[in-house]
């Protein structure tokens, strides 16, 4: 394993549990290159949000957060050309992004989705948190994609990943609500909130626990569309490959579904997976992988919904 790589599954394990559980189940070359792309993610992300791993926030004035976004743009430009650097996180994604032929538009629009933070944007209907979905979420699907082996061209397999994507950051944006809302960061559109009759500056008050529990309950609805779609993309997999991807999508789908279990309560702890439930549910990804390459490889899939889509 080179520096790169073992730096970068270092970041994974501490940054987050779920994915490096999912991603030992890869071939180790593309467990390296996941865990590299990866870790870039997990570093832009704490470079807007003044975080290390994903805690211990501080906060940035506004006209540092906007060099920050200015560096992040340019950091990500220069690995896609090619050229050398120090950082180790950006170094890694140079590699992976050469590896694996990353078409430049993905990690440009993931940066894009940092910078809709930054400008403070608000989201007015379920489509306008789609998009925001879309570019933190979205594009991390249709990346990971590429890096366990589905070409460019290949939108229909593309699409199903970013499906998988939009379904992951609905299911984040359920959980973290609140936690969300005292960051002032509002992601459930105000077109919901309106109708719930919660203001946008009271979401985390305790007194609207009930009614924000209800939206979010409507999230994880939404969601669901997007991981059945999913489902259809593992068909387009190496089998490694469609196992982590499927016990990644397991665990997350438990998220949600203990979100919407807890009610009003959601929200008194962090919601997670134990170690149990991960194993029990990489075990029926791996069930799920090995009829996608089985049963349905050689069954014509069902259309695609009509759903939200950039692909």
């Amino acid at each position: 394993m080179t520096d790169l790589a073992a730096t970068s599954r270092e970041t994974i394990q501490k940054g987050s549990q779920s994915f490096a559980a999912a991603a030992a189940l890869f071939d180790p070359q593309t467990r390296a290159d996941a865990e590299m792309l990866y870790a870039w993610c997990r570093h832009c992300d704490d470079v807007i949000d003044g975080q290390t791993l994903g805690h211990d926030r501080e906060v940035l004035e506004p006209a540092e957060i906007e060099q920050r976004l200015i560096g992040l743009y340019a950091q990500t430009r220069a690995a896609l050309a090619g050229e050398p650097t120090e950082d180790p996180a950006f170094a890694a994604f140079r590699e992976v992004a050469r590896r694996r032929a990353i078409p430049e538009q993905y990690p440009i629009e993931l940066i894009d989705g940092f910078a809709m933070d930054v400008s403070g944007r608000r989201y007015v209907t379920i489509e306008d948190t789609l998009e925001y979905c879309w570019h933190v979420a979205g594009v991390v699907g249709a990346m990971m994609a590429i890096v366990m082996g589905v070409k460019p061209g290949d939108l229909a397999t593309l699409r199903r990943a970013q499906d998988l994507g939009l379904a992951f950051q609905l299911t984040n944006i359920a959980r973290d609500i609140v936690e969300d809302a005292l960051n002032d960061r509002i992601y459930l559109p105000a077109d919901w909130l309106a109708q719930a009759g919660v203001p946008e500056a009271a979401v985390a008050y305790p007194a609207h626990r009930a009614a924000i529990a209800g939206l979010a309950k409507r999230l994880v609805e939404t969601a669901e569309p997007y991981y059945a779609s999913a489902r259809w993309g593992l068909r387009g997999l190496p089998f490694r490959s469609a196992w982590a991807v499927a016990a990644a999508r397991g665990v997350y789908r438990e998220i949600g579904v203990k979100v919407v279990a807890r009610g009003a309560k959601a929200w008194d702890e962090r919601v997670s997976t134990s170690t149990a439930e991960k194993l029990g549910l990489a075990l029926g990804g791996g069930l799920m992988a090995l009829r996608g390459a089985t049963l349905d490889r050689w069954r014509k899939p069902p259309e695609r919904p009509a759903l939200w889509s950039k692909i």
